[in-house]
C-alpha cells in the first residue's frame, strides 16, 4: 500500500556507524470515539419495546429474492438498520 510505503533511508546520516538511518512517516487520522455506552434495563418497558421492534423487523424482512450476494447484503443491511434504530429509540 502506498500509504504504508513512505520511508526514507538517509545514507549520509551514518556518521561513524556502518548503518544508515531510516525515517518512517505514519499518518494518524483523527477519529471520533463515542465515550458513551447505551443500555436497556432488564425487564423494563424499553426492553419489551425493543424486543417487539426487533421481532417485527425480522418478520418484515423480504427474503423472497436473495439470489445473489448484492441482494443478500442489501437485505442484511436493511435488517441491521432496523435493529439499530430500535436500539437507539429504546436505550439510554
Amino acid at each position: 500500500m502506498t500509504e504504508l510505503n513512505n520511508h526514507l533511508v538517509h545514507p549520509n546520516w551514518h556518521l561513524f556507524l556502518d548503518h544508515a538511518s531510516l525515517t518512517v512517516s505514519i499518518a494518524i487520522v483523527e477519529e471520533n470515539i463515542n465515550l458513551f455506552r447505551f443500555s436497556i434495563a432488564k425487564n423494563s418497558e424499553e426492553e419489551v419495546s425493543f424486543i417487539k421492534e426487533v421481532i417485527y423487523a425480522i418478520k418484515s424482512v423480504d427474503i423472497s429474492d436473495i439470489s445473489d450476494p448484492i441482494k443478500l447484503e442489501e437485505t442484511a443491511n436493511s435488517l441491521i438498520l432496523k435493529i439499530e434504530y430500535a436500539w437507539r429509540m429504546n436505550s439510554k
